[in-house]
């Protein structure tokens, strides 16, 4: 019999934003596929008879092609498996569960999409910075960061972008940083707008550089920030001063 595929969502690296239905999926895997970014200590969870496979992806080396992810997901659960796919964040915030399901709807195989905890929320959350705000900020966009670039972003995308009102929320865009900002002061952002970046948010190596966006590459640069990275723009950035909560390396010295 043809087994069933969950597209998991982990959460953005605190192995406590894991869901409940998360954990009990992990905890039914037979075969466990399991991205870079996922906090290690899920894979606990699983039984001792699963087989845990590492497809992660780095920007400079991919251990598994994505097709060879595909044929994975297939042919594991055609042979009648509880297959997990364990993605970082959640599966379709920029993370291919889409196209993953879509090749196991192709297949005729059974799956389910678990949704996870979104580091486009949780990583500013984190830093004391929420993304809405009705004082502040009545919206957010979400933007991927490897879309940010010449060849990728019309000038009309990136005026629309300058221009647009709320909260603005870039995940994976630490190494197009000074491209973006340029860009958006280019195109009419403020350079006094405050901007954040949150590196490994949720984690226990948590930092945080405030700035204004036209100073945020510089600030990122003299802290040797290092992704994962998640960069906010708005005037709720502001509230990060007060609202601050999360002090990871604090806390590990008490």
């Amino acid at each position: 019999m043809t087994g069933k595929v969950y597209l998991v969502g982990a959460g953005p690296g605190d192995p406590g934003l894991i869901t409940v239905k998360g954990r009990e999926c992990i905890e039914q895997a037979d075969i466990l596929l399991y991205d870079r970014l996922i906090a290690p200590e899920l894979l606990d969870f699983a039984p001792s008879y699963a087989k845990k496979i590492y497809v992660g992806k780095d920007p400079q080396h991919h251990a598994v092609r994505q097709e060879e992810i595909h044929q994975k997901l297939v042919d594991y659960a055609l042979a009648g498996n509880t297959v997990v796919r364990l993605k970082g964040g959640d599966p379709f915030v920029f993370g291919r569960g889409a196209e993953e399901a879509q090749v196991l709807s192709a297949n005729q195989i059974p799956f389910e999409i678990v949704p996870g905890v979104t580091s486009a929320v949780a990583a500013p959350a984190y830093a004391g910075i929420p993304v809405s705000h009705r004082n502040y900020s009545g919206s957010f966009h979400v933007i991927t960061g490897h879309e940010c670039s010449d060849s990728k972003v019309s000038e009309e995308e990136w005026r629309a972008l300058a221009k647009v009102g709320g909260t603005i929320v870039i995940l994976m865009g630490l190494s197009h940083l000074q491209q973006i900002v340029t860009r958006l002061i280019q195109y009419g952002k403020s350079e006094g707008t405050p901007a954040a970046v949150v590196s490994k948010g949720t984690t226990k190596d948590q930092e945080v550089v405030t700035a204004t966006l036209g100073t945020l590459f510089e600030a990122c640069q003299a802290r040797a920030i290092a992704s994962p990275a998640t960069v906010v723009i708005g005037e709720i950035v502001t509230l990060s001063a007060s609202l601050s909560w999360f002090w990871p390396r604090i806390a590990m010295e008490q």
